[in-house]
């Protein structure tokens, strides 16, 4: 994998490649994607993205292990010290990316893009209130 010197730009490059993996694998037939497993694999690298990226401008992970684990509500209280409103966004996106997409793979087209929007919006919040 490209080594990335932006945290945002890797965050990205997660996104891009979940839409990637929607538009070459998945299938899309109609208002549905016909591959389940690949609409998985799209919403997981898609959350793994908005990891990366609120990992680069939330404090949270000062003080644990290497490969330590946080709970999504330490991500969501520190986003809501930032920002009042994005707590809600990142609650959409952890239900409809994390839970809809990658563990039930939703292949609804519709639900998908909003999830991939979702992810989108806090790249975005992500690339203002980062600082190198």
């Amino acid at each position: 994998m490209e080594k990335f010197k932006h945290p945002i730009r890797e965050a990205e490059h997660y996104l891009q490649n979940a839409r990637q993996i929607l538009s070459e694998k998945a299938g899309k037939d109609g208002d549905y994607y016909s591959d389940d497993k690949y609409v998985k694999m799209a919403g997981n690298t898609a959350w793994n993205g908005v990891l990366v990226a609120l990992d680069a401008v939330l404090d949270i992970r000062s003080g644990l292990k290497k490969r330590q684990r946080l709970e999504f509500k330490d991500y969501q209280a520190a986003i809501a010290k930032k920002d009042s409103k994005m707590p809600r966004v990142l609650l959409n996106a952890y239900d409809l990316l994390h839970k809809s997409l990658g563990y039930d793979g939703i292949t609804d087209y519709n639900v998908v893009q909003t999830s991939l929007g979702y992810a989108k919006t806090i790249l975005d919040w992500a690339d203002k209130h980062y600082q190198n």
